[in-house]
């Protein structure tokens, strides 16, 4: 089923291409006019930047930076706060590799590690490597191996949650707060900018990279049972093309938060750029929506 929906996906986005000349919702930066603030023209001299707006999307808020940090091209409601779920589990990867134990220890599934919410990988007594807990989160957004994850760094949850809102505030995310690892709880909030840079933040580790860029993880408990577990990021298996290549992201989804998606893109230049698309009203449509704000920023940006 899986396959045929990516298919389905794969075919919509080979037609469909982003509108021109429909003005960009709010935010300070509006558009190509963002490439213009911050000193970037559009690639085609002839046409004005006003000329050449960011695509009309539905998603509440949204925001396209540089993969380096230095420049938003784009930011719909950039400063909308939200509870963005499952893209927690990017600052929980980032805090579990400050506490990591050894990717090679071994850990058996507790009762306090099952929660409800999402598809269930992992049972109760099955012994898996952390390195398996640490993949399952990230590529399958398991709930239940994100928690395991964090209890087998040896750190109360009171405490793993502590440390989240440090580095939150280490890395000036100071819209961001989080109340659970998971992503469950709608207390976990913060905008579309400081998701960016969260990801940018996340995607910079070569581990957490490696993670969300995998179309599946395979891999056998202790007990011996095998396990494929396949990742809720559709665009790795329908973006590539001779000219987008997506590269990886976070999936969100709780009724509060809405469909929520933040991704790195590169170009065939090797340009990248993370986009942030937050509440898009659809599960499709975030990826739809991401990689549309991709396209327009390698097609009218330079940076």
């Amino acid at each position: 089923m899986l396959n045929l929906i990516a298919n389905l996906l794969a075919l919509s986005l080979s037609v469909w291409s982003p509108p021109v000349n429909i003005v960009y919702s709010s935010g300070p930066l509006r558009g190509t006019e963002a490439c213009l603030e911050s000193g970037h023209l559009p690639l085609n001299d002839d046409v004005p930047a006003r000329k050449m707006p960011a695509p009309s999307i539905a998603a509440k808020s949204a925001a396209v930076l540089t993969d380096d940090g230095h420049v938003w091209l784009a930011a719909k409601a950039p400063e909308r706060r939200q509870a963005i779920a499952s893209i927690t589990k990017l600052m929980t990867a980032l805090v579990f590799l400050d506490n990591n134990p050894g990717w090679e220890k071994e850990y058996t599934i507790r009762r306090d590690d099952i929660v409800e919410g999402g598809k269930i990988n992992l049972f109760l007594g099955e012994t898996v490597k952390v390195k398996d807990l640490f993949n399952a989160s990230l590529v399958a957004s398991d709930n239940g191996a994100t928690l395991a994850l964090v209890h087998a760094t040896g750190l109360s949850t009171a405490d793993f949650m502590v440390a989240m809102n440090n580095k939150a505030k280490d890395l000036g995310l100071l819209q961001t707060e989080f109340a659970d690892p998971v992503g469950l709880s709608n207390g976990n909030l913060s905008n579309v900018r400081d998701v960016a840079r969260l990801a940018q933040a996340a995607l910079n580790k070569a581990e957490i990279e490696a993670a969300v860029a995998r179309h599946t993880y395979r891999f056998q408990t202790v007990q011996g049972r095998e396990k494929l577990l396949e990742s809720t990021d559709w665009l790795l298996d329908s973006s590539s093309s001779s000219t987008l290549k997506a590269l990886g992201g976070k999936t969100g989804y709780t009724d509060q938060a809405g469909y929520c998606f933040v991704g790195r893109f590169q170009d065939k230049d090797g340009r990248s750029v993370i986009v942030a698309v937050l509440d898009t009203g659809g599960k499709n449509e975030r990826f739809l929506q991401a990689r549309a704000l991709a396209t327009w920023a390698f097609t009218y940006c330079q940076w």
